[in-house]
């Protein structure tokens, strides 16, 4: 593996987002969706001992030690955040687990790995906050061996919002929403097929015991000595105007969580192409990219009309692009393909 000596300036935001603020408590939390979204995950890419999956956007690495602890995987975790990275690094060795979960510094669009070496790869929430969501993805896949799984989770638009709105939200959110009809499309175009999709922030299913919020409301999950303390440490690393910017942010975010529900969690899940000499089936798979850009605006507003009539009454968003290769698991069994509109 490569040098996580890329060259780049270490990441230093002007402010603090609500992520950055999240990730300034003491605990150790698992990302929205918690536990049962990442042993989702772990079922949906058939996770197991000899495996090699890599997390972009690691965090403090809450995701990948659970899957190293519970699924015996090799896992490799990158992070733009250096104080991050010492941190998971630090809990790693404390568990007794840094031959088998190491972390590096690096940026999501220049992974510092070789070519296809994973057979998992994941992109988290913050995956495209600091560049371009295509590029991104880009480097997923090209880490990610052929026939190997690749994964988003990823906020996602519920309901129309206009573009520069989109903009100082994510700004204050510290990650990119999208449409999933976006998510998709990038994927498909950067060589990823049977791409199927779950909601994870709807009403209760078979297979999670509740609904979830779709990003952490700083509000909600820490006490108030929590949340002063990690005042006081925003206040040691940004100084007075990243306090007041953070306190302005938070009664904005907890806002759109709790009473515009615009913003909704998805769980996205594919298979990067598999080799072929003929290059036949990396054609097919820009082919179905294509297909997409030809089809988008109807996609687009089909999902913008079904999300503006209503957010709660809107239909899953369960799809699949081919003939699924998970029947019979709990998230994907059995569950008819939406008609089209």
């Amino acid at each position: 593996m490569h040098s996580n000596e890329t060259g780049d300036p270490p990441y230093a935001p002007a402010v603090p987002s609500m992520l950055d603020l999240v990730r300034l408590s003491p605990r150790r939390l698992f990302p929205p969706g918690g536990e049962e979204l990442y042993r989702q995950i772990a079922l949906l890419t058939e996770m197991r001992p000899g495996l090699e999956v890599l997390d972009v956007a690691s965090g403090k690495g809450v995701p990948l030690e659970y899957f190293v602890t519970e699924f015996g995987v090799t896992a490799s975790g990158v992070e733009i955040d250096p104080s991050m990275v010492h941190q998971a690094d630090s809990w790693s060795r404390e568990l007794g687990a840094s031959d088998r979960l190491q972390f590096q510094s690096g940026r999501s669009d220049r992974l510092p790995y070789r070519d296809e070496i994973f057979d998992i790869a994941i992109g988290e929430i913050a995956l495209a906050n600091h560049c371009e969501p295509e590029e991104a993805v880009r480097e997923l896949v090209r880490v990610t061996k052929p026939g190997g799984f690749v994964v988003l989770v990823q906020l996602v638009w519920k309901a129309p919002v206009e573009e520069t709105r989109r903009t100082v939200l994510a700004d204050h959110l510290g990650a990119r929403p999208m449409m999933v009809v976006e998510w998709r499309r990038i994927l498909r175009e950067a060589g990823v097929v049977d791409v199927q999709v779950e909601d994870w922030s709807d009403e209760e299913t078979a297979f999670r015991s509740e609904a979830v919020k779709p990003f952490a409301d700083f509000a909600e999950i820490f006490t108030l000595a929590e949340r002063l303390s990690i005042l006081r440490r925003a206040w040691q690393r940004w100084g007075l105007r990243g306090v007041s910017t953070a306190l302005s942010r938070e009664s904005e975010v907890h806002k759109l969580l709790s009473s515009e529900r615009i913003l909704g969690l998805d769980l996205l899940r594919g298979r990067k192409v598999e080799a072929d000499p003929s290059g036949l089936a990396r054609k097919d798979a820009a082919d179905l990219g294509n297909a997409d850009l030809a089809t988008e605006p109807v996609a687009v507003e089909g999902e913008v009309r079904a999300a503006a009539s209503t957010v709660e009454d809107a239909p899953s968003r369960y799809e699949q692009d081919d003939k699924p290769e998970t029947a019979g698991l709990p998230l994907f069994g059995d569950v008819p393909a939406r008609e089209e509109e």
